[in-house]
């Protein structure tokens, strides 16, 4: 009888923590304090913990690295496991995924955080690991899920102008849309609905303020 011993890979998480930052997408990156690519950038991840889920290890590496709450956010969402044997230098480790959503992200500098920051995706520093290709395979996940969903509110206040809804879809999918058009669709999605209150920007008009429907990622018809 043939004896086979088997080597079990790691278990890590790695977190995608999207917002908006001077109108623009940006994601948090913590710079590693150790080898491998000590002084890099690398999305905030860990090792998953015996009788710990992946999400509850995912909020613990979080909290401890970035000093963020993911329960502020208004998205969370399994992303992706990615399981390439080589992509960490210390061994197989297959990485669990998640991305979330929020808005007014704030990192806190602790004695326990990696120097917490956000970084527009078109600007991005050295990233480490294969953590580039997973933002952007978060950045096109996202690009699809405001199509069909209404998930875009996560990046925005309670109350918006339709200018700034727009702003933020051109920002998630990196390019201007028509404003006519845009406001057109947006409306007969029926995803939002006006207020009574209007935001003055200087010397501007006043522009009403809108609300989405429901604080809850529900799917809509197609953007």
């Amino acid at each position: 009888m043939m004896n086979t011993t088997y080597s079990s890979p790691i278990v890590t998480v790695d977190s995608v923590v999207f917002q908006l930052v001077q109108q623009k997408l940006a994601v948090l990156l913590i710079a590693r304090t150790n080898q491998p690519f000590a002084g890099i950038h690398a999305l905030p991840g860990g090792y998953v913990s015996a009788g710990e889920t992946t999400l509850t290890a995912m909020t613990r590496i979080v909290a401890a690295k970035a000093g963020i709450e993911l329960a502020d956010c208004g998205v969370v969402e399994q992303l992706y496991t990615f399981d390439t044997v080589a992509r960490d230098p210390r061994g197989h480790a297959v990485s669990v995924t998640y991305m979330a959503l929020g808005r007014n992200i704030m990192p806190q500098l602790r004695s326990d955080t990696h120097y917490p920051q956000f970084f527009p995706i078109d600007a991005l520093p050295e990233i480490a690991f294969d953590h580039a290709q997973i933002i952007q395979y978060a950045h096109e996940r996202l690009k699809s899920k405001i199509s069909y969903t209404n998930a875009i509110y996560a990046l925005l206040p309670e109350l918006f102008t339709l200018s700034q809804l727009q702003t933020a879809y051109e920002a998630v999918v990196s390019h201007p849309l028509d404003k006519r058009n845009f406001r057109k669709k947006i409306l007969g999605l029926e995803i939002i609905h006006e207020t009574d209150q209007t935001f003055r920007d200087g010397a501007h008009r006043p522009a009403r303020l809108y609300r989405f429907n429901t604080q809850v990622v529900t799917n809509i018809s197609s953007f």
